[in-house]
């Protein structure tokens, strides 16, 4: 598999955690985990050519809470290279309670060379504390699922060897397609949604006082500022939606593109179950709405005129609403 077959392939499962929200994240989660696999691969190479190697993630200290703390080992060969070593609730703990605050918080010991006068090991051994801890500083651990980021790790340790030098060479070019993915709005359809057409939305749906306004897609809150719960929307059962939970207006941009993690489909009705976001998304708008409700949605071109789950939903559509308009937007909108 090729390198960038790999970090699409990666890319496509982070979408799947409610933790990480667009590509920005996403360059954050893979550059600290593809910085552990490189110093990893490279410090295979130092333990064979640099007599009295000593790896700056064994023995590491740190202080939390008043309170000196150590972890015997944080190379990546002991807790990622296993593909069936820990997962689930155990892996984002170590996450987030070991390895980001040792990292973060490394002793890189005193600027002397400890090990005796020339030999320069304790030194070296600082300086390479220093480099990590610095890269640590300002990096995040994104992920929700400790089950997913198994997933990312085993793809980064099955296809990846920064010992290949055609892998290295790569990377640059690699880096450079990630950050044009990013200025161009992503490459899963996580859309900055421009101004004037929020405000055209809104504006046909018209939102009056008094009712209640929903948007279970917000991002950055174009279409409103309120109703913004962090987690994934979708997670929702579709039969535990209640009168209660009913709103007058719906004005979102969902995202589109994407594939949904797995088991999400299981709570939609049989005819209309798939991991598109989008055709989630508008099943659940029409759960969502009161009877004479309105919605205004952003979908891509195209929605209403597939086959498959896309005809029934259309179906369902055309039966229980009153679809009123299709403006069809030009090429371009969405661009940066």
């Amino acid at each position: 598999m090729s390198l960038s077959t790999t970090i699409k392939s990666i890319q496509d499962v982070m979408r799947k955690d409610v933790g990480v929200d667009g590509d920005a994240q996403r360059i954050g989660q893979l550059t600290w985990l593809l910085f552990l696999k490189i110093w990893d691969d490279r410090e295979q190479e130092l333990e064979l050519i640099e007599p009295g190697f000593r790896s700056p993630l064994v023995g590491v200290t740190w202080h939390e809470n008043g309170v000196v703390r150590r972890a015997d080992d944080l190379r990546w060969r002991t807790w990622a290279a296993d593909s069936e070593g820990m997962t689930g609730d155990t892996l984002i703990n170590f996450a987030e309670q070991t390895l980001f605050p040792a990292l973060k918080g490394m002793d890189v010991g005193p600027n002397v060379d400890a090990l005796g006068e020339g030999t320069g090991l304790a030194s070296t051994l600082r300086r390479r504390r220093l480099l990590v801890r610095s890269v640590f500083e300002d990096a995040y651990q994104y992920m929700k699922s400790g089950t997913l980021l198994r997933q990312v790790i085993n793809r980064l340790q099955a296809d990846i060897d920064f010992n290949d030098a055609r892998n290295r060479h790569l990377f640059g070019d690699l880096y450079e397609q990630i950050l044009r993915d990013l200025q161009s709005a992503g490459n899963a359809g996580e859309y900055y949604t421009p101004r004037a057409v929020t405000q055209f939305a809104v504006a046909m749906s018209n939102p009056r006082l008094g009712e209640k306004v929903l948007d279970p897609a917000c991002g950055t809150g174009g279409f409103l500022a309120g109703s913004i719960e962090h987690g994934n929307t979708l997670a929702r059962p579709l039969r535990d939606i209640s009168t209660r939970d009913r709103v007058d207006v719906i004005l979102t941009n969902p995202p589109f593109g994407g594939i949904e993690e797995d088991g999400i489909e299981n709570n939609f009705p049989v005819d209309v179950r798939t991991r598109e976001t989008a055709d989630l998304f508008l099943v659940m708008i029409m759960e969502l709405l009161k009877p004479g409700g309105r919605a205004a949605v952003v979908l891509p071109d195209g929605t209403l005129f597939g086959e498959g789950v896309k005809t029934r939903i259309k179906e369902r559509l055309l039966a229980d609403c009153n679809l009123h308009t299709i403006v069809r937007l030009p090429a371009g909108v969405f661009a940066p």
